[in-house]
């Protein structure tokens, strides 16, 4: 499921033609790629989620990868570049549900599947409100990439410590 998520997310891009429009979307799609990165990293030890392979050759860490720079930048770019920018507030709304339901749809069937890993009292539930985050927040950071920046930082900490998260070691660990 994995890899036929990562080749329909590039296929996707290059049939709707969103791949023209990399550039104007190019720092959104860093964003996304940088939230994962430092979920894996912080959480490395203490992962609330995990995918796990399909296939055996394609281990945890290239999974992670091509979510990192393939699956979620592109899912940036086709969120943005189809945005209802003046096409009233319905559209809009509708947008953000369309996209929301994808990602809730798609790690629905992921968990039904065992492809994705639930820990530390993480569920679909939170993925969902997440996802009510994220796309949110992939917008306002293409409007208001330095005002989104500093918004995200207290979030992301809020959320290390309602999952009690520890990003330290204690002394006689190191």
């Amino acid at each position: 499921m994995h890899i036929i998520l990562t080749i329909v997310s590039i296929i996707a891009v290059w049939i709707r033609g969103d791949h023209r429009e990399w550039k104007k979307y190019y720092t959104t799609m860093q964003y996304i790629a940088i939230g994962n990165l430092t979920y894996n990293f912080l959480c490395a030890s203490h992962w609330l989620w995990r995918l796990s392979p399909d296939i055996k050759w394609f281990n945890h860490t290239i999974l992670e990868m091509a979510y990192t720079f393939i699956v979620f930048p592109f899912t940036a770019l086709m969120f943005l570049s189809h945005y209802p920018e003046n096409e009233g507030r319905w559209r809009v709304i509708r947008h953000y549900l369309f996209w929301i339901g994808l990602y809730v749809a798609i790690e629905f069937v992921l968990m039904v599947q065992g492809s994705i890993l639930y820990k530390y009292g993480w569920s679909l539930g939170w993925s969902a409100l997440f996802d009510c985050l994220m796309f949110p927040f992939l917008r306002l950071h293409f409007k208001k990439p330095l005002f989104t920046l500093i918004v995200s930082v207290p979030i992301a900490i809020f959320w290390l410590w309602l999952f009690e998260i520890p990003v330290y070691l204690p002394i006689e660990q190191r």
